[in-house]
């Protein structure tokens, strides 16, 4: 699909990068705090915590996190330290985890298969979500469950608005519960969608949040007027998975469709469309910057579970290209002054393919194009 405005991401300058360590496919990616580190979960009953560089380049590192004895379906990272991880297995525990060392510093053993995890804003709190439809908070202090709740319907998501008062349950009823905080007392309850409502997000700046439903649309809601403002049409299967960008200017949302959309969020426009080669499982904003992270059902050859996610982010490493643009390359001849104008990272290889001006002393200024194999990319 042709862009229908200029955003102010330069969308047509980044491209995918893929990272490689799970052994069965990626149900969850989430970023910490500081937008230093990625997390994800799988159906191989592992976590793995990955270093990222700011602009998705570099080698990446990475620390198993090993225990659970079933499919880890979601996780989450403490808002206020950035190197603390918890995650939801369907072995019935949940996990705190130090990512430094990938060793378990807390469990707690609950009563159902947990699906979904979610931190409130101060990190005080972890509040649980089963495949029972039942509700627990964790004082991730002592660890230990502080409320319960369960539900006579199918409660498919949560989360908590950023300033801690109100509670969000997206049910298969297509509504969504709107719950005060602490006392999880019913407040209102909204006639979102004509099917289910499967994933909310939250916008960062609080203004906003935004469901993603079995109707293959998403609806952007007024979260101080509790009102629809808008929807997305672009997606044509059940959304399964949206987040805002950290300014909140951007929506990507992600379905069975073989594509993620990106939405400009007042205008409602696509501004950028994310091939796939299947349906996805989590699209993640990083918290600082505008990398997006995606996992999805992808399979290789075999047709077995690659076990993959990939970070949208720039094609060309900046250190790279600030040390090169900056360059004089007067020793490349000993009769002629080399300025390098432009470049291009080709993706997975270690070619540049560099513009440059060679001026000659003798004939003046020439403009050529030269291909530069790098086999290091320190900067």
């Amino acid at each position: 699909m042709a862009e229908t405005e200029e955003p102010t991401i330069p969308f047509k300058n980044l491209s995918s990068r893929e990272y490689l360590g799970h052994k069965k496919k990626v149900h969850s990616v989430a970023w910490n705090c500081t937008g230093t580190k990625l997390a994800s979960g799988s159906v191989d009953q592992t976590a793995r915590v990955w270093h990222i560089e700011p602009h998705g380049h570099g080698k990446a590192k990475d620390i198993e996190l090993k225990g659970h004895t079933d499919s880890v379906d979601q996780l989450c990272w403490d808002p206020k330290h950035a190197d603390l991880i918890a995650t939801a297995s369907g072995d019935k525990t949940v996990r705190l985890w130090d990512a430094r060392s990938g060793k378990c510093a807390q469990l707690a053993e609950l009563s159902g298969e947990n699906i979904n995890i979610t931190y409130k804003p101060d990190g005080t709190h972890i509040a649980v979500g089963n495949r029972d439809d039942e509700l627990t908070i964790l004082d991730v202090r002592k660890f230990k469950p502080i409320h319960k709740r369960k539900f006579n319907y199918e409660v498919n998501e949560i989360a908590w608005s950023t300033t801690s008062e109100i509670f969000f349950l997206t049910t298969g009823n297509g509504t969504v519960e709107v719950l005060a905080y602490p006392s999880l007392k019913p407040v209102d309850t909204l006639m979102a969608h004509t099917a289910g409502c499967y994933c909310i997000a939250i916008d960062p700046l609080g203004r906003y949040f935004a469901v993603g439903s079995a109707d293959s649309l998403v609806s952007l809601w007024d979260i101080s007027e509790m009102l629809c403002v808008k929807t997305f049409p672009k997606l044509e299967s059940p959304v399964r998975t949206i987040s805002f960008n950290h300014t909140g200017e951007y929506l990507a949302s992600a379905s069975e469709d073989l594509f993620i959309d990106i939405s400009n969020v007042q205008t409602g426009r696509t501004v950028h469309q994310i091939p796939c080669r299947a349906a996805m499982n989590s699209v993640e904003w990083n918290p600082k910057s505008n990398l997006l992270a995606y996992a999805g059902d992808d399979k290789n050859k075999y047709q077995t579970d690659e076990g993959v996610f990939r970070i949208l982010a720039s094609k060309v490493q900046p250190k790279l290209c600030a040390s090169l643009l900056a360059c004089n390359w007067s020793s490349c001849a000993c009769d002629a002054t080399v300025v390098v104008l432009n470049l291009h990272y080709v993706q997975k290889t270690s070619m540049l393919i560099v513009l440059f001006s060679r001026r000659s002393a003798a004939t003046g200024m020439t403009v050529e194009v030269c291909l530069y194999y790098l086999f290091s990319t320190r900067g």
